[in-house]
């Protein structure tokens, strides 16, 4: 066995043999530690489901125009070369013109109400164009484009029919730059709370620090226990936030449930994937960690 592993091994015994002699006290600062981190990873567990949603949104958007009811099927189609030169400032736009006909017809199918349909005579809906945009520049020069196919003859109303996902899109973009700072915040009382406990733990272990150091004891020998200790509270906090979490997640999804199926969407949240679990308990740890290295720096050097 080398000195290096057998180091490590003496070490991590030291910091066992520390949290079996006060368990009482290692548990609440765990328990201290996992609630700061449950916000985070309830956090981070939202977006890692909402995130895929989101990719599958197009975030290009998709201009509707609709001519007037009395606009004649000649007005409509005259303007299609006007309407191509227009979306073309953008990039590459595909322009579909959708007669009112076909409207009519797909609206019966998806809505089933072509009896009803049926009863009013006459079509009511007008011709239209869908202009679904795309390039880098498209998304930037949109509202002057609408502008200037709302100036068209013959046209009532030009909607964006994509803007809510840039709002999306936006939002999201909030809510994780939200959540990093939630997680720095949190992540600096995780370090004072471990901060805190290692340093009750070297004023108790002051004698026997000194003792060791008289022995010929090196830093980095009588350091070692303190940062498992730490890296070993950050652990076990990380693994009660999660597990707090995924408890959580039944409630949530029954409420969900009712809410999704008024959409007809089966949308449920599912827990964090073994990467992703290996990463937080990871992040943790190392805070517990850092945590350690600061006190044990610190105050074994007021000690000396």
């Amino acid at each position: 066995m080398s000195p290096w592993f057998r180091q490590h091994r003496f070490a991590l015994g030291a910091a066992l043999s520390t949290v079996r002699k006060a368990p009482g006290s290692f548990l609440f600062n765990v328990l201290v530690v996992a609630f700061a981190l449950m916000l985070p990873f309830a956090g981070i567990t939202l977006l890692d489901n909402v995130r895929p949603l989101s990719q599958q949104l197009s975030v290009d958007p998709e201009i509707s125009l609709f001519m007037k009811a009395e606009a004649t099927r000649e007005e409509a189609t005259t303007l299609q070369p006007r309407i191509r030169a227009i979306v073309a400032t953008g990039g590459k736009a595909d322009v579909a013109f959708i007669p009112r006909e076909n409207a009519l017809a797909a609206l019966k199918d998806k809505s089933g109400l072509s009896d009803v349909l049926d009863t009013l005579g006459e079509n009511p809906l007008p011709d239209s164009y869908v202009m679904k945009l795309g390039g880098s520049g498209a998304a930037a020069q949109v509202d002057g484009m609408v502008e200037q196919l709302r100036a068209l003859p013959g046209v009532d109303t030009v909607q964006v029919d994509s803007a809510w996902v840039k709002r999306l899109a936006a939002l999201l973009g909030i809510l994780r730059l939200a959540l990093l700072l939630l997680a720095l915040t949190l992540g600096i009382v995780v370090i004072a709370v471990v901060f805190n406990t290692i340093r009750l733990q070297v004023l108790t272990q002051k004698e026997e620090i000194a003792v060791s150091k008289l022995l010929g004891a090196t830093d980095n020998f009588i350091h070692r226990p303190f940062y498992y200790t730490g890296a070993l509270l950050g652990l076990c906090a990380g693994a009660v936030a999660l597990g707090a979490v995924l408890l959580a997640l039944n409630p949530l999804n029954g409420a969900i449930a009712e809410f999704a199926r008024l959409y007809a969407s089966e949308f449920q949240l599912t827990p964090l994937g073994g990467l992703e679990i290996a990463g937080v308990l990871a992040i943790s740890a190392g805070l517990g960690l850092i945590g350690a290295m600061l006190s044990v720096q610190r105050h074994l050097a007021r000690l000396q």
